[in-house]
């Protein structure tokens, strides 16, 4: 069931990006999509309504750009708790660094294994 959950909450929140650059007449580029996902991640996590969909969902809801942005947020409320208003900036830092750590990482070997189409 939890796949079932993941997939649903997953595909939804892909959706609601989808429909927003199909259906707008803004011009949405992927650059406004991953600002706007991550923002909104902070923003639900900040207001406590991300955290209860992660708990529902799991990955559907940590995968997508919008939980890294739940994970800034909650890395920086720890943060402050901590190291007071300094370390509102490194604590979001420093949970998300296994995942920027990995996009980096993979991103890096796969430039070496393929040639850009030009």
């Amino acid at each position: 069931m939890i796949f079932l959950k993941a997939f649903l909450v997953g595909g939804l929140i892909c959706v609601a990006v989808q429909l927003l650059m199909d259906l707008t007449n803004f011009k949405v580029t992927p650059g406004h999509v991953l600002v706007g996902l991550v923002t909104a991640g902070v923003a639900l996590s900040a207001v406590g309504i991300y955290e209860p969909l992660v708990k529902f969902a799991g990955a559907g809801a940590t995968v997508p750009l919008s939980g890294l942005g739940h994970i800034l947020a909650q890395g920086a409320i720890k943060g402050v708790d901590r190291g007071g208003l300094l370390g509102a900036f490194n604590g979001g830092v420093a949970a998300a660094a296994a995942g920027i750590t990995a996009a980096v990482v993979f991103g890096y070997f796969a430039a070496l294994l393929f040639k850009p189409k030009g």
